[in-house]
């Protein structure tokens, strides 16, 4: 049996509003065992992003466990944090915003090392530099070049160096191809992908794109309004998805077929809950076709249907 190295228990992210609360990250609980990857998926605003940086404790938690190698991450000091960023990196979504555009490519990728005093001597800093480009596919003659001089795929293979610099066991991938060409999107998903072979890497990898995720993790989960509704291994998700909105995500991926028979796509409708103060039902219930009347008064549970299949829906009963 694997080793689980990610253990989120209840993890909550409310932000104050004048309205009231803002239910970003409402109660996830999920698993990422050692060397794997879980894709996490969902609309704009459902609260994947959040959920990775609040793991990370870039956002602190509202509440709930992240078990990292069984430490509690969310109980850690400063200093102790610190420490535990070593082995706990993010790859950001934007290949530019995200790169000081004041630093070379060379200064950007020996900043966490000089920040965490991995390496003290210089010379065996630089060598470790050019390491990490030569894994990441950067030729040596970009070491003095500066962000803005390079095109998105070599800026966010700087991003993927930065965070190998360290040589963590965990990254969480806020969807880091969304913003580069399709031909881009496909280098720097062989390259994660070869990293993460040679290095035993585990991987949270956020994106939108559910053609991207179904090749790329082992696992999904499928996130609504704050709400982790399913999750499941990759191949089962794409072949069983049980919950409504699952299907209807499913039904929206593009088939680059001519001819033959089309695939029915599920049109959602009705109005979406608003994640402030939401109640405690289901959150789908407003566009779901088929709700009823125990929806919009009782909030499912997460509960296993399968060995490994995790679902939120009353349907399942």
């Amino acid at each position: 049996m694997s080793e689980v190295l990610l253990d989120v228990q209840g993890l909550k992210k409310y932000f104050p509003t004048k309205r009231g609360l803002l239910h970003a990250v409402d109660d996830v609980t999920f698993t990422i065992e050692k060397g794997k990857t879980l894709g996490v998926v969902g609309e704009s605003g459902c609260g994947k992003s959040t959920t990775g940086r609040a793991i990370l404790r870039l956002l602190e938690p509202t509440g709930g466990s992240v078990l990292f190698e069984g430490e509690d991450v969310a109980k850690l000091n400063p200093s102790q944090l610190r420490h535990k960023r070593k082995e706990m990196q993010i790859i950001f979504q934007d290949p530019f915003s995200s790169l000081n555009p004041r630093k070379t490519v060379s200064q950007t990728i020996e900043e966490p090392l000089q920040l965490h005093h991995v390496i003290e001597d210089k010379t065996e800093r630089m060598q470790k530099v050019l390491e990490v480009m030569e894994t990441v596919g950067l030729a040596e003659r970009y070491v003095n070049t500066y962000p803005h001089e390079l095109d998105g795929g070599r800026r966010q293979r700087i991003g993927i160096a930065r965070a190998l610099a360290l040589d963590p066991k965990f990254i969480v991938c806020d969807e880091p191809v969304s913003a580069l060409d399709v031909s881009i999107q496909a280098q720097i998903l062989n390259l994660m992908n070869d990293i993460q072979e040679s290095h035993g890497l585990t991987y949270m990898f956020i994106t939108h794109d559910l053609s991207v995720v179904n090749h790329f993790s082992d696992d999904i989960a499928v996130m609504y309004l704050g709400k982790l509704i399913e999750k499941a291994p990759s191949e089962v998700l794409f072949s069983n998805p049980v919950h409504p909105y699952t299907q209807a995500l499913l039904s929206a991926i593009p088939i680059p077929k001519v001819g033959g028979p089309k695939k029915e796509r599920i049109l959602l409708k009705g109005e979406i809950t608003s994640p402030i103060n939401p109640k405690p039902v289901c959150r789908f219930a407003n566009r779901c076709a088929y709700a009823t009347d125990r929806c919009r008064s009782e909030e499912p549970q997460l509960k296993e249907i399968e060995t490994g299949h995790f679902v939120s829906c009353f349907l399942t009963d």
